[in-house]
């Protein structure tokens, strides 16, 4: 790893789509409301030059800018790529219904805001740029969250906004506690440090910092906002809060364990684990017996936290852990977008009921929602098969056998409120609720399921570049 510098062409990736949001927004000031559009391809522009620059940065050595601050390693390359190219998703769903909206150019920057928060998120070696990362991803998500000003979005923005205060200051207080014990807030010197300070006071900024994160990820005990939030949403928000800032999350929990906690003296494998079992079996659970698609999906975002959680559990443990989750979090992201996807284009079916007849009358659109619903059970050929797979390994490898035991029942049993969505979708009906139709997000689903298939089949050169050490 380089010697510390301030050269901004280290974060290029976070630099262009900074840029592209503050002009978005001086555009937007000044477009008429039929080109706002533009504000939309200007981010486009961001996302895909940043997805070349992170590629070109991922052929380097890692490295270190501002400080020490922030690192340039696997993890952070990872998630710019991951991010970036569920942004281009996300902005295509926002085409449609966000077209010629008073409101469209803002849509674009608060979206862009959000996902450089989850970026920061993802390659911070600093709790204090941990804490401005969970404030720029969150604010700019409450804003869309009740973007429509209608009695849901509204509800939605505030449960997120309450729960996202109050575990933002549980973060803050944790960031101070951690500070105290091991007089630094940078990584590399606060993870030897905590080591000699009070259990006490570790394991209780611990607590504070966890709160903050596992929001983010949408976890357990930090999940009450995400059923509400995503119901009230509109879909293609809804979309991105689900996928987005969880990219962001599960890195900075990655690297929070291998960097500083995992010899600290607090118990992380147990913590996370608990926290990893929650969340896979009241997901589940929950989402049994949902009948809003937009509130199933939700549930099922709860639950796909919790696998994602069984390498971060091992971090340290397993060699496995960072190759896991990093393929896992991209094969999550693009199924889960392609399921989205789905309903966004078809925005008058909004109940399990609406989708009979989808086979008979959209046969391409009902395969691409069978295949994104059957790959996020972790149906082969599907991304999400092998993320799981590598994810299950990894909790063998770290001794959390158990762990992995519970992830295979709760994977068996969430087939069966998927199968709940696919059968009336391959059933006959009359699909009166399937007259309407968004055609980008219909082009959003086919994209990402040939996407999810593709990178199930390329697992095999695609994993061992993800398996580089961390950058310490």
């Amino acid at each position: 790893m380089s010697d510390m510098n301030e050269n901004p062409l280290d974060i290029l990736p976070e630099v262009l789509l900074a840029a592209s949001a503050v002009l978005g927004l001086l555009l937007g000031a000044w477009l008429p409301r039929g080109r706002q559009w533009l504000v939309g391809l200007l981010a486009a522009v961001a996302a895909g030059a940043g997805i070349v620059a992170a590629a070109v940065a991922a052929a380097g050595p890692d490295l270190t800018a501002f400080g020490e601050a922030f690192t340039v390693d696997p993890v952070t390359s990872t998630s710019r790529i991951v991010v970036l190219g569920a942004v281009l998703l996300a902005l295509a769903l926002f085409a449609g219904p966000f077209h010629a909206h008073p409101r469209e150019s803002e849509a674009y920057v608060l979206l862009q805001l959000s996902a450089l928060g989850a970026l920061v998120m993802a390659g911070t070696q600093d709790l204090l740029l941990l804490a401005a990362g969970y404030l720029l991803a969150s604010v700019p998500a409450y804003t869309l969250a009740g973007y429509r000003k209608d009695g849901p979005g509204t509800e939605a923005a505030l449960k997120y906004y309450v729960i996202g205060a109050l575990l933002g200051v549980l973060m803050l207080a944790g960031i101070t506690v951690l500070y105290a014990a091991g007089r630094a807030t940078g990584y590399p010197m606060l993870g030897p440090s905590l080591p000699e300070a009070p259990e006490a006071l570790v394991a209780a900024g611990t607590v504070g910092l966890l709160a903050g994160v596992l929001f983010k990820a949408g976890a357990v005990p930090a999940h009450f906002w995400v059923p509400d939030a995503i119901q009230g949403s509109t879909a293609p928000i809804a979309a991105f809060l689900t996928t987005i800032p969880k990219v962001g999350a599960l890195a900075a929990l990655l690297r929070l364990g291998e960097a500083v906690l995992a010899d600290s003296g607090m118990p992380w494998a147990a913590v996370i684990s608990v926290v990893a079992a929650a969340s896979m079996t009241l997901g589940n659970l929950a989402a049994f017996f949902q009948d809003d698609v937009k509130r199933l999906l939700a549930y099922s975002t709860i639950s796909q936290v919790g696998y994602l959680l069984l390498p971060v559990a091992v971090v340290g443990r397993s060699d496995l852990a960072q190759e896991a989750l990093l393929y896992y979090v991209a094969a999550y992201a693009v199924t889960n977008l392609g399921a989205f996807a789905v309903v966004c284009a078809l925005p008058r079916a909004t109940r399990l009921a609406d989708y009979h007849g989808l086979a008979r009358r959209r046969p391409l659109l009902a395969a691409s929602l069978v295949i994104c619903l059957l790959g996020l059970v972790g149906t082969p050929p599907t991304a999400v098969f092998v993320g799981k797979l590598e994810a299950f390994s990894a909790a063998f490898d770290g001794g959390y056998a158990w762990l992995a035991v519970l992830a295979a029942v709760n994977t068996v049993a969430s087939l069966f409120y998927y199968l709940r969505w696919i059968v009336p979708a391959v059933s006959r009906g009359d699909g009166a609720a399937l007259a309407a139709e968004d055609r980008p997000a219909r082009g959003v689903a086919y994209t990402a399921t040939v996407i999810s298939v593709g990178l199930g089949l390329a697992a095999g050169p695609v994993l061992p570049v993800l398996g580089s050490s961390l950058a310490t």
